[in-house]
């Protein structure tokens, strides 16, 4: 038997379960195995080896995907490099942890808006950016510290922001980008969704139906509180409506604060938490103007005053960006290797309360990018 193993830093994942798979395949064989293994990276090497009995395979907890890098994706329109529009992409559900891949610790959306904000203020040529969202939103406290990094970043460089909402932008996502100088929102985007939203799925008859008795020992009668193995009492769902409440009104005070073009009866009129349209969204104020992102670049060149200024998206290495649209791809998540998902199991995101749209009872799963 024989194998023929092609490699580089980005299909390592799938080498290394191809050699796993064929090491466990052959244990315990007599025979030699010669194995051929092809190495292509900063220097090309053949190896050819023949192993008798088991073979152990050492492997990193995690492959690095490397530092942001900066890619060109639009010219300057007068061939001026100079100056940089940065377009920084903002996508899917906003948590503070990684995305997991089959053999990826992922992206963490947090971290990695973070990071984006300091290549674009280390970058002397980038003179605004550009947000572009498209999301439901997220955890309150994940929302909340992207906003905080944006009015850093404002605060420390000076430099301006405009928010393009794609497809979705409610929730969370617009409690982000109440934080830029000005909002575009496409013709056809979902915004809005000025509220917080604790998962609670009663679990009690889907238990019982398994025969699964929960007997908690608790030091307090609302240690328990929001369990999903029984019923919210009145008090429980009095202090989680009370907390949602307050997280509302923090909510509005953003708005209140960060656009006070916004008028106490634009506020009243969404303080119920409703998904606008984009027309109507600019009937309240929420958003300046409908267009489209390359609309954004050009509002985000007007305010810095330079009309020429290229723009750059910033991705990892490795992971292409040829268009003002891409998005890093990452590999497939086990989650969707099996996509079996109900109310309420996928507990490793839940409690928690959340800035975010969501018609599917289901916890939206992190995208994998």
């Amino acid at each position: 038997m024989g194998r023929v193993y092609s490699h580089n830093r980005h299909s390592s994942a799938w080498l290394t379960l191809l050699i796993v798979a064929t090491s466990t395949f052959v244990s315990g064989c007599h025979h030699a195995i010669p194995i051929v293994g092809q190495f292509q990276g900063a220097a090309q090497v053949d190896a050819r080896a023949d192993v008798r009995g088991e073979m152990a395979v050492k492997l990193p907890a995690a492959i690095d995907p490397g530092p942001m890098v900066v890619a060109t994706v639009e010219a300057s329109p007068s061939g001026d490099s100079s100056h940089r529009v940065a377009e920084i992409d903002v996508d899917g559900l906003i948590l503070n942890q990684n995305v997991e891949g089959i053999y990826d610790s992922g992206e963490n959306p947090v971290a990695g808006f973070r990071e984006k904000l300091e290549a674009a203020a280390g970058d002397a040529k980038v003179v605004a950016v550009v947000l572009r969202i498209h999301s439901p939103g997220g955890g309150v406290t994940a929302c909340d510290i992207l906003a905080d990094e944006l009015g850093r970043f404002k605060a420390a460089t000076h430099k301006p922001v405009v928010a393009c909402l794609m497809d979705v932008a409610a929730s969370g996502a617009y409690y982000l980008a109440v934080g830029a100088d000005r909002i575009v929102a496409h013709p056809t985007t979902l915004t809005g969704g000025v509220g917080a939203i604790f998962n609670h799925v009663n679990l009690e008859d889907a238990m019982a139906q398994l025969n699964v008795t929960v007997e908690p020992i608790k030091s307090g009668p609302l240690i328990d509180m929001g369990s999903v193995t029984k019923p919210l009492d009145p008090q429980s769902r009095e202090i989680l409506v009370e907390m949602a409440d307050g997280f509302r009104q923090r909510f509005l005070g953003r708005i209140a604060q960060l656009r006070p073009v916004v008028s106490d009866a634009d506020l009243k009129a969404i303080s119920d938490g409703r998904i606008l349209a984009a027309p109507k969204a600019l009937s309240l104020h929420l958003v300046d103007q409908i267009g489209y992102l390359p609309d954004a670049i050009g509002e985000a060149r007007r305010l810095a005053g330079a009309p020429g200024a290229e723009v750059v998206l910033y991705h990892r290495d490795g992971a292409p960006a040829r268009s003002l649209y891409a998005i890093a791809p990452k590999p497939p998540r086990m989650g969707e290797v099996l996509p079996f998902s109900y109310p309420g199991l996928d507990r490793a995101k839940l409690p928690t309360f959340l800035y975010l749209w969501q018609p599917d009872p289901t916890l939206p799963r992190t995208t994998a990018r």
